[in-house]
């Protein structure tokens, strides 16, 4: 695994130097195949391997050319002299730029595991601390049955073990160039040519290209970005909700000097899982574009191009940026288990009601009786602000079913986690 790097650093290697520093790479590995291959002199080849180029003699040749490529080319000319004649020799466009391309994708994938690799084991501490951390599970925004905040997090640990495995695969999924000429065809330059040059940068020949290598490539990159930003606007979702005032049970960590409003100086708002929910809309916007760039016309256009100098540098960035800041608050998380137990409290036992219903049923009576006259002691509870327990202690029709002993094991919470254990087993945590 890599060092972990920051989000400046995968931001950089979208920048235009970083681009054609690629770019030069790949011109100098063809150089260099095209020389084993005795396809141009040994001492062209030594001579491209000394190329540099210069930013803005390439902004200023763009001026002209209207053409990035061309102009990339024509200030990599200026310092080789007459070994340009072999610069580029045989090759299209794209022969460079998708392999380049490729070459950035892979690296920008390393740091996206890695900034998941971090969030999974801080996702796992949580999971650990408060794996007996009782808090109240909710549906429909309702009080449902009792969980833990381990739980919870244990929950998030397996999505993000699961899109770590989508990145590997997808990485994997990129790692491929294509050195085979205008259209694919291999007319202009060999297809030895392409296996030594790819070997050479750790990448595979793409099976069938034609002037580019095809977009699903891409697309599923982008699309698989976006189930990651599903993941980390899940977990910033929850946060947010568990901070409402009303639920108060966890908290974003709040800075000393830090301000949460310009008016109202008791606010401490969950303003970074926000900022997460905020961004995983664009990256979802990125992946629809990146699905409509899998269509070109014949061999190629350029419907692709300037889509993708906007959406794969920054879902990318987006996402390890997303990733490091979720991480953030997680690490600095303050969770406060005396507010769970009193959100607990008040559902007046009513979490409860599916043990008594199915201890009902056990009993012989029906499912429609045993679901009814639970449901009217609920009822009964929210009304009376009575919990459950009590009222079906008193209850002459739930008596009539139910001793004393069986009715507090009906609410005993014990029953409600009793395999938490195994949910844990199951994740491979204890």
């Amino acid at each position: 695994m890599i060092p972990r790097f920051t989000t400046k650093e995968l931001a950089d290697l979208w920048s235009d130097d970083n681009k054609f520093s690629h770019w030069l790479k790949v011109e100098q590995a063809v150089a260099w195949a095209q020389c084993q291959l005795g396809i141009i002199p040994k001492s062209a080849q030594q001579t491209i391997a000394r190329a540099k180029f210069n930013l803005k003699q390439i902004e200023k040749f763009e001026q002209i050319t209207k053409h990035d490529v061309t102009a990339f080319l024509k200030s990599v000319e200026t310092s080789i002299g007459q070994a340009s004649r072999f610069l580029h020799f045989g090759l299209t466009s794209y022969d460079i730029v998708d392999t380049a391309l490729s070459m950035r994708l892979v690296k920008a994938g390393d740091y996206i595991i890695d900034s998941l690799t971090e969030l999974l084991t801080t996702l796992k501490k949580l999971a650990l601390k408060h794996k007996r951390t009782l808090m109240m599970g909710r549906t429909h925004g309702m009080h449902a049955q009792p969980i833990t905040f381990g739980f919870k997090c244990l929950s998030w640990y397996e999505e993000t073990k699961r899109n770590i495995t989508r990145m590997e695969q997808i990485r994997e999924n990129l790692k491929f160039g294509k050195i085979s000429g205008a259209v694919g065809t291999y007319t202009t330059v060999s297809p030895k040519v392409e296996a030594l040059v790819l070997k050479r940068l750790g990448l595979r020949a793409e099976p069938v290209s034609t002037q580019v290598i095809p977009r699903d490539r891409h697309a599923e990159l982008l699309t698989t970005l976006a189930v990651i930003a599903g993941g980390l606007e899940r977990i910033a979702t929850e946060i947010r909700n568990l901070q409402r005032s009303e639920v108060a049970e966890v908290a974003e960590p709040f800075a000393s000097g830090q301000t949460g409003s310009s008016a109202m100086p008791h606010k401490k708002n969950p303003e970074l899982s926000e900022r997460v929910c905020g961004l995983a809309r664009l990256v979802r916007a990125y992946a629809l574009a990146g699905l409509e760039t899998i269509t070109l016309w014949h061999e190629r256009d350029l419907t692709n191009s300037s889509v993708e100098r906007i959406t794969l540098p920054d879902s990318t960035t987006l996402i390890h940026y997303m990733t490091k800041l979720i991480t953030r608050v997680l690490q600095g998380l303050v969770v406060l288990p005396a507010n769970m137990k009193v959100n607990l409290a008040k559902s007046q036992d009513q979490c409860f009601s599916q043990n008594l219903m199915i201890a009902l049923i056990q009993k012989k009576l029906t499912k429609e009786n045993a679901y009814k006259l639970t449901q009217e002691l609920c009822f009964q509870s929210k009304e009376k602000n009575r919990s459950l327990k009590n009222l079906a202690m008193n209850d002459t029709k739930v008596k009539k079913y139910l001793s004393k002993h069986e009715i507090e094991r009906v609410f005993d919470i014990k029953t409600l986690l009793k395999n938490i254990d195994y949910i844990y087993k199951k994740a491979g945590l204890k």
